[in-house]
């Protein structure tokens, strides 16, 4: 679609926001400048997971099984996003706006480009806390999961979708009564030492949960900018481009908070497309089935 202008000579510009949201999600991983390399080539990035330890004990008996932590390598692609704004010299003369606005929404629709990669990153939480509602004790529960050993001194954050902070609200409205910015517009700021982060295009009925090792964002050369011209045609050529892997490089530090039931598996081979869960704490961990697997005995669950 060509670029639309206006032939009036006054002019009256409103710039839709075209934001899917302006939430930076950059702020919440780990940012490497160190990437090399060019577009499609393989990265191979170790992530990390944790299997389960916890164990029920009588008196005078301790644990027979550690938590371990491991890792699985991955390969990512590197990715080029890139974008262009075309425009001619007499678009220019009859709408002053057109470039401004233009240029403006290149850095807008590299953002939304880039956010949403991280967060389909934080959406591989492979580690679940099963909960029928989204109130104090969903976080709680969640936090539980974390391989984390003072929670005090980490900075946990979630992304929560405009409905569901709404259910949040009302679900903790007995808790926050009392708090005059809450009364005032129904802050929720914190669930149980977790910060809440209204993100408008995120998945309903899913919260993700995480700390900053969670997810990295590996840059090459942040965003660069080019220009060319055709003075015949007096038309020009804006691009702008960045090269990046965003990746979940530490499972352990990521939460998936979601909607549903738990329910132990009953087959006793792995049914083909079907993800498996064990039982870690008050949450549930995703596992990999291995050749002769038997789910029931393995004492594993499925989750819809």
């Amino acid at each position: 679609m060509a670029n639309q202008i206006y032939d009036n000579f006054y002019l009256s510009n409103e710039i839709e926001d075209q934001y899917n949201s302006h939430l930076d999600l950059q702020s919440f991983c780990t940012v490497d400048n160190t990437l090399e390399g060019s577009a499609g080539m393989l990265r191979k990035i170790n992530v990390y997971k944790a299997t389960d330890g916890t164990e029920k004990l009588t008196m005078g008996n301790g644990n027979s099984k550690s938590i371990e932590v491991s890792y699985t390598p991955h390969e990512y692609r590197i990715q080029l996003a890139q974008n262009r704004f075309k425009y001619y010299d007499e678009q220019t003369m009859t709408d002053p706006q057109l470039v401004p606005v233009g240029a403006k929404h290149m850095g807008t629709d590299m953002f939304n480009t880039v956010n949403k990669d991280i967060y389909g990153e934080f959406a591989k939480a492979t580690q679940v806390a099963v909960v029928s509602r989204f109130d104090f004790g969903a976080f709680a529960d969640a936090q539980s999961i974390l391989a984390l050993e003072n929670l005090e001194d980490v900075t946990i954050f979630a992304f929560v979708c405009p409905a569901d902070v709404a259910e949040l609200r009302k679900e903790l409205k007995d808790t926050l009564q009392y708090v005059e910015a809450f009364a005032k517009n129904g802050y929720v700021g914190t669930v149980a030492g977790v910060n809440i982060y209204t993100k408008k295009d995120a998945t309903a009925g899913s919260i993700y949960m995480a700390t900053k090792e969670a997810v990295t964002l590996f840059n090459k050369k942040g965003t660069e900018t080019e220009t060319e011209r055709d003075p015949n045609t007096r038309e020009n050529s804006i691009y702008s481009r960045k090269y990046y892997i965003a990746a979940l490089t530490d499972e352990t530090k990521a939460v998936k908070i979601f909607k549903g039931t738990a329910t132990a598996a009953q087959e006793t081979t792995v049914t083909s497309g079907t993800t498996y869960y064990a039982k870690v704490g008050l949450g549930y961990v995703k596992v990999t089935p291995k050749s002769g697997d038997n789910p029931k005995t393995k004492g594993w669950y499925t989750i819809a």
